[in-house]
């Protein structure tokens, strides 16, 4: 996939389109986006009509943050950064960026490191060089959004994603190509009650599975999916998670994504040592005797975990986090964190000349 920039256009990546049309071209921008969780997959076995399928939230912070400026090049001191600004470069026909990394999130700990910031730097690139870009459309020629569809669905409009998953033989037990697929489409999306807020425990452990790694997992435990299991996860979804959504019920929610988080785990426990891997699975048995905690699990292969709480009772569960690193006997970051309700947000912060 290639395109050929131009001044005139609209570009369509993220939360804000910039309408061209003989305005001023962005010299520079700076894109922010949030990290997100993902409770987990509504099916993993090759019996059903529908693979993959999977659920999360978007988060407003940690954050990455990229600043973007037009020059002819490619210039970047962020290694992943770098690669994915001459990638950008390549599919838009693009002349080049100069690339800086004022925030980012931590890498392989469960929050979506690699696709937001993909994303984040294919959209400055874009926004700098007047191309017409949807991150969407883009995000499997940087391998990303193959499986799940819910950190480009966050990266676009945020909240609460549940995506349709892939036709059973697409994604199989190896995933196609780079580049050959297209991301999940969104199935449902809920805004998420403003009160509501999310508890963060990262543990100091070893990096959550990635790349090769990470393949060679998700083929094994594809090979050996319980259907039945799936049956169970789609019931929870639909019984429970949603509804609990539309009431705006926190208690409720919280309660729904970590059955599904459960359910999950045992499709992966040859994979990561048990339901959670280790030290995770002390840290959500601590957190789930909190009343400052409504529900608590592992957000993709961690070892980030998550808590279901609200504005009310986020002291409570800042400090339920850190006694549950207490009970861990490990050391880590304990954050609370409000839900994002909006996609990328792009500031434009300089102007060329018309």
């Amino acid at each position: 996939m290639m395109f050929a920039c131009g001044v005139a256009g609209r570009f369509t990546g993220g939360r804000t389109a910039f309408s061209r049309g003989g305005e001023p071209s962005a010299m520079s921008v700076r894109v922010e986006s949030g990290g997100r969780l993902h409770f987990g997959f509504l099916n993993l076995s090759l019996s059903h009509d529908r693979l993959y399928g999977s659920l999360g939230v978007a988060l407003d912070q940690p954050r990455v943050v990229v600043e973007a400026e037009r020059i002819e090049g490619v210039d970047c001191d962020h290694d992943r950064a770098r690669e994915h600004a001459e990638r950008a470069c390549e599919l838009l026909d693009a002349p080049g960026a100069a690339l800086t990394v004022r925030e980012e999130l931590p890498p392989h700990v469960g929050l979506g490191s690699g696709t937001q910031l993909a994303l984040a730097v294919l959209d400055a690139v874009a926004r700098v060089n007047d191309c017409d870009a949807n991150v969407r459309d883009f995000a499997p020629a940087l391998g990303r959004g193959g499986r799940s569809g819910v950190g480009v669905a966050a990266f676009e409009s945020g909240g609460f994603v549940l995506d349709a998953g892939h036709p059973t033989g697409l994604f199989t037990t190896a995933a196609p190509p780079r580049g050959e697929w297209t991301v999940p489409r969104v199935a449902a999306r809920h805004r998420i009650p403003d009160d509501w807020r999310f508890l963060l425990v990262v543990p100091e452990a070893p990096p959550g599975k990635a790349g090769s790694e990470e393949d060679a997992s998700m083929r094994s435990a594809v090979e050996a999916a319980d259907p039945g299991l799936a049956d169970r996860i789609s019931g929870v979804v639909t019984r429970r998670v949603l509804p609990a959504l539309a009431d705006g019920d926190v208690s409720a929610f919280g309660a729904a994504v970590a059955e599904v988080g459960r359910l999950n785990g045992a499709w992966y426990a040859d994979e990561q040592g048990g339901v959670y891997r280790p030290p995770v699975g002390c840290i959500v048995d601590a957190l789930d005797g909190s009343p400052a905690v409504s529900g608590a699990g592992q957000s993709s292969w961690g070892p980030a975990v998550y808590g279901v709480t609200d504005a009310d009772r986020a002291d409570a569960a800042l400090a339920a986090g850190q006694a549950a690193l207490d009970a861990a006997d490990v050391d880590g970051d304990v954050r609370v964190v409000a839900p994002r309700n909006e996609g990328a947000r792009v500031t434009d912060t300089g102007q060329g000349k018309a």
